[in-house]
């Protein structure tokens, strides 16, 4: 095996004690010759590495997460990553060991989207930061809000409006997306929000 500027790769197998130079010599002369003919055959046919992956070739992304991280990806009996595959129809598989997250599809905007949602997982939230969330359910005190894979958190009453709220839903109903603001994590990690401070602190 090799390319147009010399071997790559040679393996002989032979039955006798020894080979002699001269028909070693004949052979790699004879093999160089045909090994021109083949690549020049396969430039007709495809003269460079392809730029894009064929159609039909699977989109294959890794990311590499603190093990910690991991439970948070599949989620309570594995609800999160369920909602991810449902979501996107990637395949992900997870090395809890290493911490390597293989992501996979035939889509290409599947796997991207796979990966963007993995990775807002994995991301620190931080306290006074907006973010785009999707209300998932109402109370008479407040809305549960996710704002992201498996994160969630309360929007107070008090929280939605500047002017008094007498019904929640009023104000927001399941499925909607609201922009909204992190003002606190407690220690066991329950995350309290805010619709109202979005506008009145900017």
């Amino acid at each position: 095996a090799g390319t147009k500027d010399g071997v790559t790769a040679l393996q002989l197998d032979i039955k006798t004690e020894k080979v002699e130079f001269e028909v070693l010599s004949g052979a790699l002369e004879r093999a160089k010759v045909a090994r021109k003919k083949i690549l020049e055959k396969m430039a007709q046919v495809i003269d460079k590495p392809r730029e894009t992956l064929p159609k039909h070739a699977p989109r294959i992304a890794t990311l590499s997460v603190p093990l910690e991280k991991i439970s948070d990806i599949i989620g309570p009996g594995g609800r999160v990553i369920k909602k991810i595959i449902q979501e996107t129809g990637a395949k992900i598989d997870i090395d809890d060991m290493e911490g390597k997250v293989t992501i996979s599809s035939m889509s290409e905007e599947a796997t991207n989207t796979a990966v963007n949602m993995i990775k807002d997982i994995i991301k620190e939230l931080e306290v006074g930061k907006v973010y785009l969330g999707k209300v998932k359910r109402v109370t008479n005190f407040g809305a549960f809000v996710e704002i992201s894979p498996g994160k969630e958190g309360l929007v107070h009453i008090s929280e939605l409006s500047d002017k008094y709220v007498k019904n929640v839903s009023d104000i927001v109903k399941p499925g909607d997306q609201i922009l909204v603001k992190i003002i606190g994590i407690d220690e066991l990690g329950r995350i309290t929000l805010s619709k109202k401070r979005v506008r009145t602190d900017s």
